[in-house]
């Protein structure tokens, strides 16, 4: 079942070369959420691994602005579990511990809710893709600062090339798809 679940999601990624620069080969995930099966599939999927690796000890989904809030939340019901926000700068009420990362053309900054979670909460971070891993670290670091364990990270799809895995250290990756 898992295989043909897998095979299903990575049949609806599309690749349109020289996106957003040339030289860069963008992965759509957009396919994935316009068709119900994918979609479920790709939570379910992700749903499965967090069971076998950490069983009931996760405490929250954290999804990453924006399109991890595309995963995040699905997860999190499957799961049974509640789903925390981290955004960019500036997009959060109330008072906020920022983490700020380079992008390749300059800086960018992640927030989070000072309340969002207690400390040794166990959460689990998700986006839709791992490039350089800039964002996640960030992410990584911000529950850091509201002294969470992070338990994982995950994603959709990971471009293995560009080592973003690395950056997050101790933090144990998982990722549906990998593509050089």
């Amino acid at each position: 079942m898992a295989d043909s679940e897998l095979q299903l999601v990575a049949q609806r990624i599309r690749s349109f070369p020289d996106f957003p620069v040339p030289g860069v080969l963008f992965r759509d995930i957009s396919p994935v959420l316009k068709d119900p099966d994918s979609f479920r599939a790709s939570i379910s999927l992700l749903a499965n691994h967090l069971k076998k690796a950490h069983g009931g000890r996760i405490d929250y989904i954290a999804g990453l602005d924006s399109r991890g809030f595309l995963f995040g939340p699905s997860l999190a019901q499957e799961l049974g579990l509640g789903c925390i926000l981290i955004r960019k700068r500036g997009k959060l009420p109330g008072p906020t511990v920022c983490a700020s990362y380079t992008l390749e053309y300059g800086k960018a900054e992640l927030e989070i809710q000072r309340d969002a979670l207690e400390p040794g909460q166990k959460v689990v971070v998700v986006d839709d893709l791992l490039a350089t891993g800039g964002t996640m670290r960030a992410a990584c670091e911000l529950l850091g600062q509201l002294q969470a364990q992070v338990l994982e990270c995950v994603s959709l799809v990971e471009l293995t090339s560009l080592k973003g895995r690395e950056k997050l250290g101790a933090v144990p990756f998982f990722s549906l798809l990998q593509y050089e």
